[in-house]
């Protein structure tokens, strides 16, 4: 590959005291990860400074190369030299991989770590928690733990007090809403009576935190009108490559109302051509959802695996439009969204892109298609769930409401104009 990209000097790169037998190697790989020529160019003169930066550690041989020693030659400050800050992380990932850089040892582990890993491993086994759900709990029991400095003082969690607990959710409630934060103190509850359990805090601090009182229904689910999501899909650009995958993505949210975290888990296996439908793992239930392979859909799917998807093995449906190339994160679909919709220009009040499954809802039921079918399509465990979106249709809840009777009308205009 080496003499592809550097016809009349590639010995430069090949000759490299410690970098030198895996230089070819390494560039080959680059262009697998979806690097362009040019990129790839950049970085294999970014190594030659690397191979030198070494040597003058007095490195004899790659391998006594390790992930502090390869680590060291990146800037401090990545903005100084991206493109050297980018090759030594590209490396350490190509090194990694060949199994050519020393494991690093695992941190001692430490009375929080000890106790968080106890308990993420009891909402697995015992709980049966989503690994999703197991993060934020989490996420919560640290902070906790942190917060009463479980680390220097591990005996101080049997001396935890009420005003303790609510110190620290007086100190989250800064920084959450009110459903974000019954959320945080619903994993409090849960943490501190799996404390209790393993005797390491006084029984009943979990029903002395107050939460924040949430009605329910209080908030609209976020919609947008059908006219302004085919304004939005038809302003995507689909000249590159990138507004291709945007749009195929959302294009499948607008059709079927898929979730974004079921977007980024679509595969090549999923998709049935001659059968004529595709398959859809539900992570927040658990489920798969079989839904029908439109024409629209096919169009729009196989315009993409043609024009817009990436060469790679990976199978994932949709991938990263930068090198690296590796699957998307939910979090990308939402930034995806809010690009394109304040490039759109339309009136898109909404940050994130869950307002499509919404909008589809919507579009349904005003089109008459039953509450049923509309939550088998959402993959809804319950009518309850599909209900919220009568709310919305509010020119069909119009009908529904009870003409006054006449003689009750003209008592009142007699009462109002005497």
């Amino acid at each position: 590959m080496l003499t592809q990209l550097f016809p009349k000097s590639f010995d430069r790169f090949r000759s490299l005291p410690l970098v030198g037998p895996i230089a070819d190697d390494f560039a080959t790989w680059l262009l697998q990860q979806g690097y362009q020529q040019s990129s790839a160019r950049l970085q294999l003169r970014a190594v030659v400074r690397i191979d030198g930066e070494l040597r003058k550690r007095g490195l004899l041989r790659l391998e006594e190369l390790t992930h502090e020693k390869l680590l060291s030659c990146s800037p401090a400050n990545s903005q100084d030299d991206r493109i050297l800050a980018g090759t030594v992380h590209a490396l350490e990932r190509f090194l990694e991989g060949r199994k050519l850089l020393p494991q690093t040892p695992a941190a001692p582990p430490t009375p929080l770590s000890t106790l968080v890993a106890a308990y993420a491993e009891f909402l697995r086994g015992v709980r049966a928690f989503a690994p999703s759900t197991i993060r934020e709990h989490v996420r919560t029991a640290s902070q906790f733990l942190e917060h009463v400095a479980y680390e220097s003082l591990p005996s101080w969690l049997a001396r935890l007090s009420p005003n303790d607990v609510e110190l620290f959710v007086r100190s989250v409630a800064e920084r959450y809403s009110r459903g974000s934060l019954q959320h945080v103190v619903a994993h409090l509850r849960g943490f501190l009576r799996f404390l209790t359990t393993k005797g390491l805090v006084p029984g009943g601090l979990d029903s002395q935190i107050d939460t924040p009182r949430l009605y329910r229904f209080e908030q609209l689910p976020r919609a947008l009108s059908w006219e302004t999501v085919r304004a939005f899909l038809h302003s995507i650009d689909r000249t590159k490559p990138l507004g291709l995958r945007d749009h195929t993505m959302f294009f499948l949210m607008a059709t079927y109302g898929l979730r974004p975290c079921e977007i980024v888990a679509l595969t090549l296996e999923d998709i049935h051509w001659r059968q004529g439908w595709f398959q859809v793992s539900q992570r927040k239930t658990g489920s798969t959802l079989s839904l029908p392979l439109t024409d629209a859909v096919g169009s729009v799917l196989l315009h993409y695996l043609r024009q817009g998807r990436p060469s790679s093995p990976r199978r994932e449906l949709f991938l990263r439009a930068r090198a690296p190339v590796g699957p998307l994160k939910p979090t990308a679909v939402t930034g995806a969204f809010h690009a394109w919709s304040r490039r759109s220009g339309l009136d898109i009040p909404f940050q994130g892109s869950h307002c499509l499954r919404h909008s589809y809802a919507i579009h349904l039921l005003r089109r008459g298609t039953s509450l049923k079918t509309i939550g088998d399509l959402l993959g809804h465990r319950t009518a309850e769930s599909t209900c919220a979106y009568l709310r919305l249709a509010v020119e069909d809840l119009r009908d529904v409401a009870l003409p006054v009777p006449q003689e009750n009308l003209n008592h009142h205009n007699q009462e109002v104009h005497p």
